[in-house]
């Protein structure tokens, strides 16, 4: 069984066990996001936690630290965020899929997963481009002060 079959098992015993959402599901959903219900709360605290307590609080030389993840432009710049943080992105005209570039031998064609992407021959991709991570951000009433970087 490949790992993505393993994975959409996952996510769908996850679902109907009621884990995890989709995002703004009964909207319509929101492509990367997830709604955590009971389970998955404490699921997700749990998982938090042993993080925590393997990678901070036994440790001698970490210290945690929390921060906020809207912060003065330039926090980003001088941590190369703004320049770096980017990947290689290809699309699927006809499935609308996204794939990174650099990972696209391991991926599957969604309209025929016995295929790679490109293999199948209704797939139309398109050449690489850098795709931003970061988004561009307004803070304030009128979101006057602009934080983050804008989408590429």
């Amino acid at each position: 069984m490949s790992d993505a079959t393993v994975l959409e098992k996952l996510v769908s015993l996850c679902k109907r066990r009621g884990f995890i959402f989709p995002g703004s599901e009964i909207y319509g959903g929101l492509n990367g996001t997830w709604d955590y219900g009971p389970l998955g709360v404490e699921l997700l605290r749990n998982v938090k936690n042993a993080w925590w307590h393997d990678n901070v609080t036994s440790r001698d030389d970490i210290v945690g630290v929390d921060t906020a993840l809207i912060m003065n432009r330039m926090v980003w710049k001088a941590s190369g965020h703004e320049d770096a943080f980017t990947d290689p992105l290809i699309d699927c005209k006809t499935c609308k899929a996204r794939f990174r570039a650099d990972q696209i031998a391991e991926s599957q064609c969604p309209k025929k997963p016995s295929k790679k992407p490109g293999e199948f021959a209704e797939c139309q991709l398109t050449e690489p481009r850098k795709f931003n991570l970061m988004f561009k951000t307004f803070v304030g009433p009128r979101g006057e002060r602009e934080h983050g970087v804008p989408s590429a």
